[in-house]
């Protein structure tokens, strides 16, 4: 029988930097201020997916 998955380490809180309780209420961040700061930080635009270059209307290659 195989052996059970060892379990993963505890990642930092990604706003902070703060330990994260495996079982937290607010995983993958250790507070809701931090979870609530990663919202704003997404609806501010301040994280972004790379991708090509969206074509301006009126202009022609």
């Amino acid at each position: 029988m195989a052996d059970p998955a060892p379990p993963r380490p505890a990642r930092p809180c990604p706003v902070c930097g703060k330990p994260v309780a495996p079982e937290g209420r607010f995983r993958p961040f250790c507070s809701a201020r931090c979870r609530q700061v990663d919202l704003g930080r997404w609806l501010a635009g301040d994280y972004a997916i790379p991708g090509a270059p969206e074509d301006q209307p009126g202009e022609e290659e």
